[in-house]
């Protein structure tokens, strides 16, 4: 499996696309007639043969967070990723980041204004996102090789605690953001399947780009449903 980076519209016969691959496909209308952004890309025949994008992770979405995967996700071949996560109520934490993924993924065809986010979103979900950052003065200005200069002081544990933390409601829905403001054209993750499994303990299964992958404003997604100890497993 592989990565490839395809910043225009590709032959969807080359021979130069590799099978049982993943790609990240970027572009405005992407290659895929009505599709803005990135897609996965999943190249399936033999050599030689026609290479197709599978464009059914990223629409399938929505149907997956209200009602897992389906008849139709079992035709995908996706990189999976799961999250695990400790819980007093793991279903509730399920329940809680599903329904605040799908209010902003059904809702990326007409990005509301910030100012709305916080009646649309679960309450809970709201509550434990860090405050707002103050407005700069005006005539303040981001010192970028200072903070460079500072983060390359830093010993990697200390880098590692400066990333946890609770995220700003703005810095995840950033992420999300479809307008030219925000990062929701590049994402590198989709919501694939949830459950539990123990007494405690759930996990978060998604569709990846790949290895590694952007995965700050998932593991906020599961800590702010309250969600603890997240770590990577089978």
């Amino acid at each position: 499996m592989s990565l490839l980076y395809v910043p225009e519209h590709v032959d969807l016969n080359s021979t130069t696309v590799s099978c049982d691959c993943l790609a990240h496909v970027y572009g405005d209308g992407g290659v895929v007639a009505g599709l803005r952004g990135p897609a996965l890309l999943r190249c399936d025949g033999g050599s030689g043969g026609a290479h197709f994008f599978t464009v059914e992770i990223m629409k399938g979405e929505l149907r997956r967070l209200r009602s897992g995967p389906g008849i139709e996700d079992g035709r995908q071949q996706p990189f999976l990723v799961r999250v695990r996560f400790v819980a007093e109520d793991p279903g509730q934490v399920i329940a809680d980041a599903r329904a605040a993924l799908a209010c902003v993924v059904e809702r990326a065809g007409d990005w509301p204004v910030f100012e709305r986010w916080p009646q649309l979103l679960p309450e809970r979900f709201v509550q434990r996102c860090a405050p707002e950052p103050a407005e700069p003065e005006p005539d303040a200005s981001f010192d970028t090789e200072a903070w460079l200069g500072q983060w390359r002081t830093m010993t990697p544990e200390q880098k590692r605690a400066a990333c946890q933390g609770p995220w700003s409601l703005s810095d995840w829905l950033h992420c999300f953001d479809p307008t030219e403001e925000g990062a929701g054209d590049d994402r590198g993750w989709w919501w694939w399947h949830a459950g539990t499994d123990e007494p405690g303990g759930g996990w978060v299964q998604v569709a990846t780009t790949g290895w590694p992958f952007g995965s700050g404003s998932l593991f906020w997604l599961i800590e702010a449903s309250g969600g603890t100890e997240l770590a990577y497993a089978p």
